[in-house]
């Protein structure tokens, strides 16, 4: 028989404004792009030719900016300081696209706790999160709020 599930991740009185995430990083992969394209149907020249891409004004394929933001989310979630507590993803905020994700850039997110708001009747609380998705040269590429719904701590 096995064990009884148990969170690992962080409850709502568990936060702390000011309080900051780091994930690991993660190489962008041709994969992940026609991958994302084939999921998303998002065939955009500038994400799937070559050639096309070459002629534009970063001179090569970019890689979806929600895939970005998506690889984001995965990695945050990987850090397992929400994992078996989150309710909901509740809102983005704001979200910027500051520069491109290129094939083979390593990104990382960096999250930071600025808000939280107690939300009883849900069972927990808000909180908001600033995310900045960081490229290997530690040049912010994406950056907003997100806010999550977060279980209140059990009796």
């Amino acid at each position: 028989m096995s064990e009884p599930f148990t969170p690992r991740g962080l409850y709502f009185e568990e936060f702390q404004v000011g309080q900051v995430v780091v994930t690991a990083g993660r190489t962008i992969t041709e994969s992940d792009v026609v991958a994302f394209a084939g999921l998303s149907g998002d065939y955009n020249q500038i994400h799937t030719d070559a050639a096309f891409a070459s002629q534009g004004m970063f001179g090569q394929r970019v890689a979806h900016g929600l895939l970005g933001l998506s690889v984001a989310s995965g990695l945050l979630a990987q850090r397992g300081f929400i994992e078996g507590t989150v309710l909901a993803f509740r809102e983005i905020k704001s979200w910027k696209f500051s520069l491109p994700i290129f094939m083979g850039d390593t990104i990382h997110a960096e999250a930071t706790v600025t808000g939280l708001k107690p939300m009883r009747r849900l069972g927990g609380g808000a909180v908001t999160l600033t995310v900045k998705i960081i490229n290997q040269d530690g040049k912010v590429t994406q950056r907003g709020e997100w806010v999550a719904l977060l279980a209140g701590k059990p009796e």
